[in-house]
Order: structure tokens, then C-alpha cells, then sequence
């Protein structure tokens, strides 16, 4: 184990790396789950910001191999690491919003709205209710504890202020935006093939008794269908998430690869 000096603001080097790791740090807090709530003080986001900085910033400093120079592109660049290791974190929570937001539609509840207490805005209830039960996992899950250590270990793979491909961190960035939509397909699946089934089952009924009103059948029992299927599958997708360090560390592991490949001009 490799033994790390104390925070030391006059060693050579330290206000350099204290400055860019504090902007990995804000990067970071920008998009985390939870942390990055409009419902968590703007007081609380700046301590954590200074807290975290100080501790982690020896542990930035033993890992660099010179002292970094403070621009404003070495500034931004920190920054983008730092969302980036959140980013993994909120795209699993916006696929569960989703999701939610999938089969509301589905089942014709995509103009009921209510109040999101994380965000205070007005919010569809059911990608709400999957936002917060997928936070409510993934901080049961220790996800305040992982993203710290990604944090932690981000200064070995991409030393503070050293030249990193930004083009290759953006670009595999944007790749893993779409698996934020493949996820939220995935948990929405099976209430989208159980109202498929009753949608054409009900299709076959009017066909065989003109005289029934569809309409007023079809709207109460896709509901109903639909929310059946959405609490049964909740284990499952909480079994998903019981494992979302090892999808968390894939993310991180190709964004990791995007900053420090070699840039082709």
C-alpha cells in the first residue's frame, strides 16, 4: 500500500492540485444522484466540495508526476472527469425514470403529474415513483461510498492536470447516453408486452361483440394490467440494481478508455 503524505498547502505543487481536483470534485457533485438534488442546501454541496477536496487532494498529489499548470482548459477538463464518473451513476437513475415515464404511457397515465421532492418540480408520478425507488436502492447499495472510491481511484488512471483526449471522454460519454434509454426499455419490458397481450386481446373481444363498448373497457384494464405487472417486476429490477457496481465499473472503465486514448489529428 502506498503510504500518502498529509494535506501540506506549501508543498510544491499542492495549490495546483488543489484547484484541479476541487473542480473534479465539482464536476462530480454537478450530476451525482442525490447530491446534486435542488433539494440539498447550496451551503451543504459547497462543504462537501471543500471536504472532499482536502481529504482526496494528497492522494491527487502522490499520483502526479510534476506540477500541473491551472488554465482554463485544464480547469474545464478536470470538470468533465469529475461529471463524468457521476454521469455513469445518474444514467442509471434517469433509465429508471425512463422507465417509468415508458409506461405511463403505455398505460395511459402520462398526464398525471406530482410534486418530485428531490427536484420540486412537478414530475409524471410513475417516472417519479422509479426515480426514487432506484435512488432509495442504489443508496442502500453504498452509491455515496462507490462514486467517492471511482473518485479516489480516477487520479491513478487520469493524473490531475495531465493531457487527456477530451474529444475520446465526449464522445464515449455519448455513447453511454444511449444506455440510458436501452436500461429504461429493458425495465419498462414487461408491462410494455403485457398491455401489447391485452391490447390485442381486447382487439379480438371487439371484434367478436361489436356491441361492446371498447373504449370504456380497454382504458381501466390497461391500468390496472399495467401497474399488476410494474409491482411484480419491481424485484427484478431491484435484483438489477443489486448489482449495478459491476455496470457502473463497465461505464467508468470505457470513459476511462475515452480520456486516455490517443488523440488522432
Amino acid at each position: 500500500m502506498q503510504l500518502v503524505a498529509p494535506f501540506n498547502p506549501l508543498s510544491a505543487g499542492s495549490a495546483e492540485t488543489l484547484v484541479l481536483f476541487g473542480a473534479r470534485v465539482g464536476g462530480l457533485l454537478l450530476v451525482a444522484p442525490a447530491l446534486s438534488e435542488t433539494i440539498v442546501p447550496r451551503s451543504f454541496r459547497v462543504a462537501l466540495l471543500v471536504i472532499l477536496t482536502v481529504l482526496l487532494q494528497p492522494v491527487a498529489l502522490a499520483s502526479m508526476h510534476g506540477v500541473p499548470r491551472v488554465t482554463p482548459e485544464t480547469f474545464l477538463t478536470e470538470t468533465l472527469v469529475g461529471f463524468a464518473i457521476g454521469l455513469g451513476a445518474a444514467l442509471l437513475i434517469g433509465a429508471a425514470e425512463a422507465a417509468g415515464d415508458i409506461v405511463a404511457v403505455q398505460i395511459g397515465l402520462s398526464g398525471s403529474a406530482i410534486l418530485d421532492p428531490l427536484s420540486n418540480e412537478n414530475m409524471p408520478i410513475l417516472g417519479t415513483f422509479l426515480r426514487l425507488f432506484a435512488v432509495t436502492l442504489l443508496l442502500s447499495f453504498n452509491l455515496h461510498l462507490t462514486m467517492l472510491s471511482a473518485l479516489a481511484d480516477s487520479v491513478h488512471a487520469l493524473p490531475v492536470g495531465a493531457s487527456l483526449n477530451v474529444k475520446g471522454g465526449l464522445w464515449a460519454m455519448l455513447q453511454l447516453g444511449g444506455a440510458l434509454f436501452a436500461f429504461g426499455v429493458r425495465f419498462a419490458a414487461p408491462v410494455i408486452a403485457a398491455v401489447l397481450i391485452a391490447n390485442v386481446a381486447l382487439a379480438v373481444l371487439g371484434r367478436a361483440a361489436p356491441q361492446l363498448n371498447i373504449l370504456s373497457v380497454a382504458f381501466p384494464v390497461q391500468i390496472a394490467l399495467g401497474l399488476t405487472t410494474l409491482i411484480a417486476s419491481l424485484p427484478a429490477i431491484a435484483r438489477f440494481f443489486g448489482g449495478w457496481s459491476g455496470v457502473y465499473d463497465g461505464m467508468l472503465n470505457t470513459i476511462a478508455r475515452g480520456f486516455s486514448a490517443v488523440a488522432v489529428r
